[in-house]
């Protein structure tokens, strides 16, 4: 039994046409396939893989009542929502240059970052809902 990759992670978003154009527009990815699960939402790819999913407010409220998951298996409340402890999220990510560029002629507060010692330059800013987004440019 081996944990092998991270498949995807979810954010509840208070504007789902925002968010989605936030990850095609700004970060380039595609707005995919998704099955009908009876609540709004997105699929966001990278690629042919969905690595963001992206939950309008009612299917937060049925994850939270164990209707998709989490909750209690009498599906009451399973209480307070939040991420806990996760501070960002980060993507490995090619043509730096391109990437700023795009950040700031569209007005997107960023910070750029370079680790010393190591071939990393780093670009982090936030998504509609707040999500600390970082991503990395190895060898550039």
């Amino acid at each position: 039994m081996t944990v092998e990759t991270l498949d995807h992670f979810t954010i509840v978003t208070a504007d789902l046409d925002t968010s989605v154009a936030f990850y095609t527009d700004v970060l380039g990815l595609e707005n995919g396939k998704r099955p009908d699960l009876g609540f709004p939402g997105a699929w966001i790819y990278a690629g042919d893989k969905a690595v963001v999913h992206l939950l309008g407010s009612d299917g937060a409220d049925m994850m939270a009542k164990g209707g998709i998951t989490g909750g209690s298996a009498n599906g009451e409340d399973a209480g307070p929502q939040g991420t806990g402890s996760i501070h960002h999220v980060a993507f490995r990510a090619t043509g730096i240059d391109d990437y700023v560029s795009r950040l700031k002629a569209a007005n997107i507060s960023h910070k750029e970052n370079e680790v010393p010692g190591w071939p990393l330059k780093q670009v982090f800013l936030h998504d509609p809902d707040g999500v600390t987004i970082e991503l990395n440019f190895w060898e550039e």
